[in-house]
């Protein structure tokens, strides 16, 4: 799904949530939950497009309506070498999709 996507699907009141997903190395994708299911936000070569910070991803959205969005985060003693094997636990974090200055 591209931002054009995202946007039409979001003032068509489709998208269920948006979660900024943070990974390790300061790495943060877009994910919008549709129907049950996530689609990553991807660039213009049709890859999935990474976001810097929490404002690169605001400044993104800006036009958007207003949707729940959440930050993600990997708990970290999961991923710590030697825990036991299973779904990972995440943290997420309603955060607004404007903001707060």
């Amino acid at each position: 799904m591209n931002l054009h996507d995202l946007s039409s699907h979001a003032h068509a009141g489709r998208i269920d949530e948006l979660n900024l997903i943070s990974i390790e190395g300061g790495i943060y994708v877009l994910e919008a939950r549709m129907d049950g299911r996530s689609h990553s936000l991807s660039d213009g070569r049709g890859e999935v497009l990474h976001l810097r910070s929490v404002e690169h991803a605001r400044e993104m959205l800006h036009e958007l309506p207003k949707v729940p969005f959440n930050l993600v985060h990997a708990v970290v003693h999961d991923e710590m070498c030697g825990m036991a094997d299973g779904s990972p636990d995440t943290v997420r974090v309603p955060i607004s999709i404007t903001s707060a200055w």
